[in-house]
């Protein structure tokens, strides 16, 4: 997955994560995000570094953040 045409809209947080987490490998094609949930949604190693990562990305200007309605991602480098 290319993450920046995963995250050409805006994307909730958990969402773009998981797309993050496809970019790299973490997460192969054929699992759902239903069928990995549970790693955004609870307090873990991997969901943590991953939230973070977008962070990283927002604060180094290649993703935009926004906290409402609630915390989403989009792509920004052009």
């Amino acid at each position: 997955m290319d993450l920046s045409e995963g995250l050409a809209e805006w994307t909730e947080w958990d969402g773009a994560a998981f797309g993050m987490g496809r970019s790299l490998g973490i997460f192969s094609e054929s699992k759902t995000f239903t069928q990995v949930k549970g790693v955004f949604w609870t307090d873990n190693p991997l969901g943590n570094a991953l939230h973070e990562v977008l962070l990283q990305l927002a604060a180094a200007g290649v993703l935009e953040r926004r906290e409402e309605p609630d915390e989403q991602f989009r792509w920004f480098v052009r």
